[in-house]
């Protein structure tokens, strides 16, 4: 059985000893998915409260990723997390939605960190350092502790919208774009939380197929219009 990497904490070391004694983390979730929101964690970890299992969200179990969260939170210097809704990656487009979601949640740390750590993109409009980490989530403690922390509450969120609206099962594929997924989304059209800028090959497809099948059962085919209601 192969063990899962673990994430390490010599960055954030390196940091705190050259005077940085609060480092933060900061991670993104939901980048690629057809609905819901796109949320970011950040967090700063107390360097002598050591929490054992963190790594990178995406190779937990949801059993694991529980569990580190209450840990997490429970010995955590500081913690935030924040949420750009449907409308916002609309508006914004999904990087900037993104970027402004990780600002948000470094921002809303108390204390303010001295140094963030962030996965993947500079985040603009920062008034303290940081050092964008490449493969962040698997290297960097803090920054895999904030993709735990976004994980664990989009799905959550994901879990509660599919009480309020069941026909896309949400609560099963978090708003990615499954199969499942898709074939909702051929029947129903899209939800006010789906975002209406992003729509994947495979979605075209899906619906091409769709449209072929039910014109050749003598069967309106989909619209545009069918899928904005």
């Amino acid at each position: 059985m192969t063990s899962r990497p673990r994430a390490s904490r010599s960055i954030e070391n390196t940091l705190r000893r050259l005077g940085f004694v609060h480092v933060a983390g900061v991670d993104e979730v939901g980048r690629g998915c057809l609905a819901g929101p796109v949320v970011a964690g950040a967090v700063v970890l107390q360097p002598d409260r050591y929490v054992p299992g963190i790594a990178d969200s995406k190779v937990l179990t949801a059993g694991d990723r529980e569990r580190l969260f209450d840990q997490i939170v429970g010995v955590a210097t500081t913690w935030a997390v924040a949420r750009l809704d449907a409308d916002e990656v609309d508006r914004l487009n999904i990087h900037r939605a993104s970027l402004q979601a990780m600002r948000q949640a470094v921002t809303s740390l108390e204390p303010l960190p001295g140094f963030v750590l962030v996965d993947g993109f500079r985040i603009p409009d920062l008034t303290m350092p940081q050092r964008v980490v490449i493969g962040g989530d698997r290297r960097s403690t803090a920054i895999a502790a904030a993709s735990i922390l976004a994980k664990v509450t989009r799905d959550r969120l994901m879990c509660e919208l599919h009480a309020q609206d069941p026909r896309y099962g949400f609560d099963r594929h978090k708003g990615y774009a499954t199969r499942d997924h898709l074939e909702a989304v051929a029947r129903f059209g899209y939800s006010p939380l789906h975002r209406r800028t992003f729509r994947p090959p495979s979605l075209f497809d899906l619906l091409e197929a769709a449209d072929r099948d039910a014109v050749g059962a003598g069967d309106c085919a989909f619209t545009d219009g069918d899928l904005e209601s």
